[in-house]
């Protein structure tokens, strides 16, 4: 038996008339979602079309994978648990907006090598005052709606929750304070003088180190990794998704996209709690 969630409360007549013409199963309500059972899989280009067309999150869940089971969510920063990209916002703020934001994209795009990306981004932030980490963080940072219910369902099921980024560890701390978060990884700004060198300080985390963190936490916590789940957005996070039991791309860039095992684009983060229950 298959299993496809559907990742709103109220399902409309036509829609679930939609959906099940489609990929003919039982329906059945769980609270915030729906579930839908069904002895075939369901083909990714048939679930893409009826993503599209009824603008909901439909997600068939891979075999094996148990929600119950997780005890570990691995979630990235920036544009994922968070609205902005911090070093765009550092950018502006030594007037280097533009040439940064076009680096980045390409690299969350997967266009360009993110450890090269991130170097060339960085550089660019050569004599930025450390205080306006400060400013940017009080100003700019804010959460992606969803996130603080994602994170009380984490804690209601037992989940722990690491936060890694190829972004800065100034962030990414205080972020894990804030929402008491369990484990974190992210780079280090260098800086000389209170001014930033244009440099990374220590080793570099890209979409390797993301996928590491997750298997070192995994075996930390004495898990399989198929009890644990990945979130990301961009190419940098493919790695990361790839070595969860279930891989779920937020609002993802086309790279990532084609790799996910679940996507979330029209719902909220609080709707990664879904995949939590037990939807045997």
């Amino acid at each position: 038996m298959y299993r496809t969630l559907i990742h709103t409360a109220r399902l409309a007549d036509a829609a679930a008339a939609s959906i099940q013409a489609a990929i003919p199963g039982r329906l059945e309500p769980r609270g915030g979602h729906w579930l839908l059972r069904h002895e075939r899989p369901a083909e990714r280009e048939t679930v893409e079309v009826l993503r599209r067309s009824l603008r909901l999150d439909i997600n068939p869940l891979p075999p094996g994978f148990v929600g119950a089971a997780v005890g570990l969510l691995v979630t990235d920063m920036d544009s994922t648990l968070i609205a902005i990209e911090c070093i765009d916002e550092l950018a502006d703020r030594a007037g280097q907006r533009q040439a940064v934001m076009a680096i980045t994209e390409a690299a969350m795009n997967g266009k360009l090598d993110f450890v090269q990306a991130l170097q060339r981004r960085v550089a660019l932030l050569r004599g930025l005052p450390v205080s306006v980490l400060q400013a940017v963080y009080a100003e700019k940072v804010v959460l992606n709606p969803g996130a603080e219910s994602l994170v009380a369902a984490c804690r209601r099921h037992g989940v722990r929750i690491g936060l890694v980024s190829g972004g800065f560890d100034f962030f990414v701390d205080r972020l894990k304070d804030r929402l008491g978060l369990d484990f974190t990884l992210a780079n280090r700004l260098e800086s000389r003088g209170g001014f930033l060198t244009g440099r990374i300080e220590g080793p570099i985390c890209g979409g390797a180190e993301k996928a590491g963190f997750l298997l070192a936490l995994c075996g930390q916590l004495g898990l399989v990794p198929q009890n644990s789940i990945g979130l990301g957005d961009g190419a940098n996070d493919a790695k990361l998704l790839g070595v969860a039991g279930l891989g779920v791309g937020y609002r993802p860039k086309p790279a990532l996209r084609a790799v996910a095992d679940a996507v979330i684009e029209y719902a909220d983060l609080a709707a990664i709690a879904d995949f939590l229950e037990d939807a045997r």
